[in-house]
């Protein structure tokens, strides 16, 4: 982001710039020193990223020849072997292995040296040694090398294989010593405490072949790659055939024991060849340990190259080398930096021919504009005869300043007729003003007049509620009396229970008053929160209708799981419990059950208390559901006033909750009752 900021702070200073001068300098001057600057970056930089993958390309496709030609030998080799196999001296001599006269050891010498073995000889499915093109003995674990063991069963195979030291010098005396390498300290190599590498790769290749008694047998033979330099120059001649004429950027070829250059054409010093050097450490890292084909820069020996490595399997699948091709990067790195050094010599040149042009150019063109905004800044001070003099361009800045100046003529008598028609509105506003005074009064007292009419509206509505309220404190109140009656006969004790009941409904028509006092003068009084338990409330309020359900068959469930309080003043939720029981009382006439059951819900991101109070009834009709909480409306006729499912909503709304109702005919109904937490 930062560096971002660095290329847009031209823009913002061009933007915010108020000189004429410098944003014509700028345009004259940020194409050349900015914008091409920029877009011959962005050019290098893909340019460059081109090279790279085009040199990336070059080092894969040698790579590509490199594998072909090692195939290749494989493929000769077993070749070589199967013609050998196949001739007809080779059947004959093998029949006669019987005869002691080593006919067969001195075939098989002469084949090895005809064809570049290293070692040749023929051996049973037991492992002995029919015949061999030397003193060779048995080596241990002959039979589970995956080529003999694939031979012996039929099937001619070749493969480059890893002999340590012992094994080689059981297949031909000498060639453990050709074999072995003093490992040479290396930069950037990984850590080792090895000095020697004593193991070979071979192509090792056998051919199935059938003893004369019928027994299977194989016939197998093996080149020894170490200090094969023959192999890798071959390979080099055809990656780099014509390397000579591109100007020194010959390229080598190597062959890799593990991380040691066992072959190769990559020199030291005094046109040593750098066997017994190792690779460097990022390229064992990808190649070896992960098997990986590396394409790209790379460290080899003293100095960078552009460098492929593939790894090299052996018949067991393990990996035990590589194969590499490359060519040095010095030459097209120097390439590079003269090419950049081209393209900057001319970025200046074309920079010291063209800017001074430019400035000449925004030159012309900022002083006649100079010119034209010191008269418009006269003319802003309070001077309307301020005009462009000695305008002697003819060009588009030239008819520019003419028109200016006419402009400013007709601009100078335009402001005498607006003085002149100012002078006239002023006047008129005046007069508009005296009317809309007029009219504000008379507003001001309509106003007064529907305030005081809606209050009076509001009083009527609360006082028509509070009447309903009373009926039912009266109501309880009757039906306990009702109640003593029947128990007293002098035993006032035993009617405590009711005594109680009237108490507290003579105390909730005294706050049925104060509320409405509260109404009218609500800075008399004051607010307290109140923090309750639903399940307290609900059974508390249970013995206010006790009178009702002793008249009917009704089942009273309850289900209590709330763990929240809520706010709401407790007369207050009584008297809407209240009033939704006794509505769910009168909807069983012929009794039924009467769930009570509360639980926490949250509502959106709120938590709360929901309250469900749920009959078995006659229900609802749609029509009767949509309208259950319009005012003075009722489904009881003249025993209701309508006011109760009314002012129960209003109660819990204006505690910050909701109420809703669910009902189906025939189906019962259920009222949901959701008040927040209390805070």
């Amino acid at each position: 982001m930062r560096k971002l900021g660095y290329l847009t702070r031209p823009w913002t200073w061009i933007r915010h710039s108020h000189s004429v001068r410098h944003r014509l300098l700028a345009i004259a001057l940020l194409p050349m020193l900015v914008i091409l600057p920029l877009m011959l970056g962005i050019t290098i930089f893909r340019w460059n990223a081109k090279f790279d993958a085009a040199l990336t390309s070059r080092v894969d496709d040698e790579l590509t020849i490199a594998h072909q030609y090692l195939a290749r030998i494989l493929r000769d080799t077993q070749a070589d072997l199967v013609s050998l196999a196949e001739s007809a001296r080779f059947r004959d001599v093998l029949a006669d292995t019987a005869s002691p006269t080593g006919e067969l050891d001195t075939f098989l010498a002469a084949a090895a040296r005809a064809h570049h073995f290293d070692f040749l000889y023929v051996v049973d499915e037991d492992g002995h040694i029919i015949g061999s093109a030397g003193s060779t003995i048995n080596p241990s674990g002959r039979r589970s090398w995956p080529v003999i063991a694939a031979a012996l069963q039929g099937h001619s195979k070749t493969a480059i294989d890893l002999f340590d030291g012992a094994d080689l010098d059981a297949l031909s005396p000498g060639l453990a010593e050709r074999a072995r390498i003093a490992l040479v300290p290396t930069p950037d190599a990984m850590d080792t405490l090895r000095t020697e590498e004593t193991r070979g790769l071979v192509v090792h290749c056998a051919i199935a072949v059938t003893l004369p008694d019928g027994r299977p047998a194989a016939l197998v033979g093996g080149i020894l790659l170490n200090r094969n330099l023959k192999f890798i120059d071959t390979i080099n001649d055809l990656v780099y055939h014509d390397a000579g004429s591109r100007g020194g950027d010959r390229g080598t070829a190597t062959l890799f024991l593990d991380d040691v250059r066992i072959s190769t054409n990559v020199r030291l010093f005094q046109g040593r060849r750098a066997i017994g050097t190792r690779v460097s450490a990022p390229v064992e890292r990808a190649v070896l340990q992960q098997g990986r084909t590396w394409l790209g820069d790379a460290f080899v020996v003293n100095a960078w190259y552009m460098s492929a490595y593939q790894p090299i399997y052996d018949s067991y699948g393990r990996r035990v080398g590589m194969l590499y091709v490359g060519f040095p990067q010095a030459p097209f790195t120097a390439a590079k930096r003269a090419t950049l050094f081209e393209i900057a010599a001319a970025f200046l040149l074309a920079v010291a021919a063209t800017v001074p042009l430019f400035l000449s150019w925004a030159t012309d063109i900022f002083r006649p504009l100079e010119r034209m905004t010191g008269t418009i800044a006269r003319v802003e001070a309070g001077d309307p005869d301020a005009r462009t003099l000695d305008v002697k361009s003819k060009d588009e800045i030239g008819r520019v300043a003419l028109h200016l100046n006419q402009l400013l003529d007709l601009v100078q008598a335009r402001d005498r007729e607006l003085r002149r028609w100012n002078e006239e509105l002023n006047r008129r506003v005046e007069e508009r003003a005296s009317k809309l005074q007029q009219a504000n009064r008379q507003l001001e007292a309509t106003t007064k007049q529907l305030i005081m009419s809606e209050k009076l509206a509001t009083i009527g509505e609360i006082t028509a509620g509070v009447a309903h309220e009373i009926n039912n404190p009266i109501a309880v109140v009757q039906g306990n009396l009702e109640v003593i009656r029947d128990l007293m006969g002098g035993k006032a004790d035993a009617a405590a229970t009711e005594f109680r009941l009237i108490d507290e409904q003579l105390r909730r028509m005294g706050e049925m008053v104060t509320r409405l006092l509260q109404f009218a003068k609500p800075q008399e009084y004051a607010n307290h929160p109140e923090h309750h338990d639903v399940a307290e409330i609900i059974t508390d309020t249970l013995p206010l209708v006790r009178h009702l359900l002793s008249k009917s068959t009704i089942t009273v469930e309850r289900e209590y799981r709330a763990a929240r309080l809520v706010p709401m003043n407790k007369i207050e939720l009584q008297q809407v419990l209240v009033n939704l029981i006794v509505n769910a009382i009168h909807a069983m006439p012929a009794g039924g059950r009467l769930r009570l059951r509360t639980c926490d819900r949250d509502e959106g991101e709120r938590p709360g208390v929901l309250i469900e109070i749920a009959d078995s009834g006659i229900g609802m009709t749609p029509e009767v559901l949509k309208r259950a909480f319009d005012p003075f409306f009722t489904t009881k006729g003249r025993e209701g006033t309508g006011l109760g499912l009314s002012i129960s909503q209003m109660l819990v709304t204006r505690q910050g909750g909701k109420i809703s109702v669910r009902s189906e005919p025939g189906k019962g109904t259920t009222f949901s009752l959701w008040l927040p937490e209390a805070g």
